[in-house]
C-alpha cells in the first residue's frame, strides 16, 4: 500500500481499510496456528499495512488539533 494513495483517502475510508487490515492480520495468524499458512510474510506486510494507516489517522489529528490551537490564539 502506497503511502500517497493514504494520503488521497478520506478518513472515512482509512478507518474502514484499518478494520479490514486488522480483521485479514487476524485470519492470517489463525492460519499459522492451525498450519494453514503458505505465506508467512504476509503477516508482516499486514502489520505493516496497520501500521501505515495508523500513521496517517494520527498525522491527520495532529493536524487538526493544531490547526483548532492555530486559530484559537
Amino acid at each position: 500500500m502506497a503511502v500517497e494513495i493514504l494520503t488521497e483517502m478520506g478518513e472515512d475510508e482509512l478507518v474502514s481499510r484499518l478494520a479490514d487490515e486488522k480483521e485479514r492480520l487476524f485470519k492470517l495468524r489463525f492460519q499459522l496456528a492451525t498450519g494453514q499458512l503458505e505465506n508467512s510474510s504476509a503477516i508482516k506486510k499486514a502489520k505493516k499495512d496497520i501500521a501505515r494507516l495508523l500513521t496517517e489517522l494520527r498525522a491527520r489529528e495532529i493536524a487538526a488539533a493544531e490547526a483548532v490551537a492555530g486559530g484559537a490564539s
